[in-house]
């Protein structure tokens, strides 16, 4: 189910999430553990969501890029969906895996950039990509479109 990724992509707590939908917040978390929800609880939600039920019952959750939440991302996000390096499920594991092989490159090739002009020029890209990798790891918190 995409009850929490719904759930976070519209900025909503589990407990506004509750309160909207008129279920208990324990309801909500046990539905985002994996447990099976009645149909009852899945029209509230889909109601409090503004979303198909079917769209619930979905294993995977890709942004639609007619609506507001995909207008409201910055450019870079949107070249960043684009470029398909997140593909369709954005995981920061995986973002802060690059940026961490690219300051260690980095690092390393401007320390052998010391003796090879050629190695210092890398180095600094890698560094430069680093810093463009902490970028969109912020965004990706500040936007919440992250699937751990």
């Amino acid at each position: 189910m995409i009850v929490k990724q719904l759930r976070l992509s519209r900025r909503l707590s589990q407990e506004q999430l509750a309160q909207m939908s008129g279920l208990n917040v324990r309801t909500i978390q046990r539905i985002e553990s994996g447990k099976a929800p009645s149909n009852e609880t899945l029209k509230c939600i889909a109601a409090a969501l503004d979303v198909e039920i079917e769209q619930l019952t979905k294993e995977h959750f890709m942004i639609d890029k007619k609506t507001s939440d995909w207008q409201k991302l910055p450019l870079f996000l949107k070249c960043w969906f684009t470029f398909n390096f997140l593909s369709a499920r954005p995981n920061k594991p995986a973002a802060n895996r690059v940026k961490y092989i690219s300051h260690i490159g980095g690092f390393l090739s401007c320390c052998v950039g010391l003796i090879n002009e050629a190695a210092l020029v890398g180095g600094l890209l890698l560094l430069a990509n680093a810093y463009l990798f902490e970028l969109l790891i912020y965004q990706g918190d500040k936007y919440a479109i992250w699937f751990d």
